[in-house]
């Protein structure tokens, strides 16, 4: 019996172009290709005649669907994966196939390709000597700012996933949690509509607050700010609770002091009063 393996092919992010030779000739090959809209895999299907069997595989039907899957590994077939876009596995369903067929001791095969988060990265024009990905953020506003405000002062730029209809409350919460800070949306790589937006993280959320926005969005923010010796600049408690008493000493009220240390230094708003009242 021939042996069975899962083959994690990625797929373009928007232009079909962008599609490896490597994934055309696996896809082609396959005995069976796992989709996660099939609707959507079959314009890539057909752009380059593969008439392999397209088989539904996203996060509705993965509870019953994902032990099917890995019988037919397991019984010698090669089975394709893909996602709507970009590499399986990577905030999608496909990580859950990918965990069970390792679980199962199969095979496993990944075909490189596009990626909509170094394509982001890239373009954005921001630092690039690391970065955080942390796929969508949580779709409450305060858990959303608190789970940014424990990345406040990681020295890496931070990629996130978003849908366009969460796009200008997420930069909200960006410009909340990162006052200051260098941000960007990115929206419909490699599409006709392509779209690049620079700029202050408040300037950018201003910008798309009033906007209908469609296609996939990465939306990605710079790392803290450094000092003349490359070290990034963290003030402490001590620093912050003085900055704050300077301003009010000088006649603002401690809720605008607080937001103007806060906007100088890209400390999160939150951290700055804890530390003033500390």
């Amino acid at each position: 019996m021939a042996e069975g393996r899962l083959v994690v092919c990625a797929t373009p992010i928007g232009n079909l172009g962008d599609v490896t030779l490597r994934v055309i000739e696996a896809l082609k090959s396959a005995d069976v290709i796992e989709a996660e809209d099939t609707r959507v895999t079959r314009k890539l299907l057909a752009r380059y005649e593969i008439a392999t069997p397209l088989e539904p595989y996203h996060a509705q039907n993965l509870e019953r669907r994902t032990s099917e899957v890995v019988a037919k590994v397991a019984g010698g077939a090669v089975v394709a994966l893909v996602s709507d876009a970009g590499t399986p596995g990577v905030s999608d369903p496909g990580a859950h196939l990918v965990d069970a067929c390792i679980d199962a001791g199969l095979a496993v095969e990944v075909l490189p390709g596009a990626s909509a988060i170094l394509a982001a990265l890239v373009a954005s024009g921001l630092p690039t000597h690391a970065f955080y990905f942390g796929g969508f953020l949580p779709r409450r506003t305060g858990d959303r700012v608190r789970a940014l405000e424990k990345l406040a002062t990681l020295d890496a730029t931070l990629v996130f996933y978003e849908s366009p209809r969460r796009a200008a409350a997420t930069l909200a919460s960006l410009a909340e949690a990162l006052p200051g800070r260098t941000a960007v949306m990115a929206r419909e790589l490699t599409k006709m509509h392509e779209e690049v937006v620079r700029g202050e993280v408040a300037a950018v959320a201003a910008a798309v607050a009033t906007r209908e926005l469609k296609g996939e969005v990465v939306l990605l923010v710079g790392p803290p700010p450094r000092g003349a010796s490359g070290d990034v600049i963290v003030p402490d408690a001590a620093t912050l609770r003085a900055q704050v008493e300077s301003l009010v000493s000088a006649g603002a009220s401690r809720k605008d002091a607080v937001r103007a240390v806060s906007e100088r230094t890209g400390v999160p708003r939150n951290a700055v009063y804890d530390a003033a009242i500390g």
